[in-house]
């Protein structure tokens, strides 16, 4: 101890150790960070091109082992908790064999316009002009349903007025820049459009009645959503006598053929399902 106090007490001697613990120190912190910048790591990459809006699957992704000093910017590297259920952004396209990076996925609710994505097959989006009036003052919101009603005139030029369609659920509500009304309370937007989903026959139907001469399509809050529990109420055209005045006030293009005599060839003229197929004779 006594020795030990005298190694302590001189200058020269604790500088020297000093020195040497710091040499140790640093050669073993050296040591460790070329061991963690070379030493591989599973990151996962694209193995197919993926579009924008996609949600990300176990079968898109490949892994591969790599050195972490070559992983630039916020790549990300673990696919349960980072990638898998999560979307590509909208303006991100994943090409084949790119690694993931976090500016490219967004969570499904972080998507604009996410409620796009969940249309089912054979059901298309419908946008409806509203103001604050036909919406009984902003008092319709996304998740409530609504019954379509027709106004209008018969061919003798009476009155004619009815509901339509049915069980229509919201998707949104927007103003006339496209923002969502109800995404914010610290601002008051005015609504300008709802959007909804109906059936291709249905979306049809309804362009086909905006044309119509002197008609109007009105918007009526319905309590079908307080009828169900967490399902879909079955959307109805509930008047057949309505469909067939609009139907009658137009012509569908139907699928044919068009005989190009200046050409000497037939080529198919498709049918496209929108509006646009529609003339109107009123």
């Amino acid at each position: 101890m006594k020795k030990l106090k005298q190694i302590l007490s001189n200058k020269n001697t604790v500088t020297l150790i000093a020195a040497v613990l710091i040499v140790v120190v640093l050669y073993f912190f050296y040591n460790w960070r070329v061991s963690q910048a070379t030493s591989p790591v599973r990151v996962p990459y694209a193995i197919q091109a993926i579009a924008p809006r996609t949600e990300i699957t176990k079968e898109m992704i490949g892994y591969l082992e790599m050195p972490q000093s070559a992983m630039k910017g916020n790549v990300l590297t673990n696919e349960n908790t980072q990638i898998l259920g999560m979307y590509t952004n909208v303006n991100a396209s994943i090409p084949v064999g790119s690694l993931f990076y976090k500016s490219q996925i967004v969570r499904k609710e972080e998507l604009p316009d996410s409620f796009l994505i969940d249309i089912e097959d054979g059901y298309v989006a419908y946008n409806f002009d509203v103001n604050i009036k036909t919406t009984y003052g902003n008092s319709m919101y996304p998740g409530n349903y609504v019954d379509v009603y027709f106004k209008g005139e018969d061919n003798d030029g009476k009155l004619m007025i009815g509901k339509l369609i049915e069980n229509v659920k919201i998707l949104a509500v927007k103003d006339s820049a496209g923002r969502h009304v109800f995404e914010t309370t610290t601002e008051d937007r005015t609504p300008s459009q709802i959007i909804f989903a109906v059936t291709n026959e249905i979306h049809l139907l309804l362009r086909k009645a905006e044309y119509i001469r002197n008609a109007e399509l009105i918007l009526v809050p319905t309590n079908a959503s307080l009828q169900v529990d967490g399902e879909n109420v079955a959307i109805n055209v509930t008047s057949e006598t309505i469909k067939e005045y609009i139907n009658s006030k137009a012509t569908e293009v139907d699928e044919g053929v068009v005989d190009d005599t200046s050409t000497g060839t037939i080529t198919e003229t498709p049918t496209t399902g929108t509006g646009d197929d529609t003339q109107t004779t009123d």
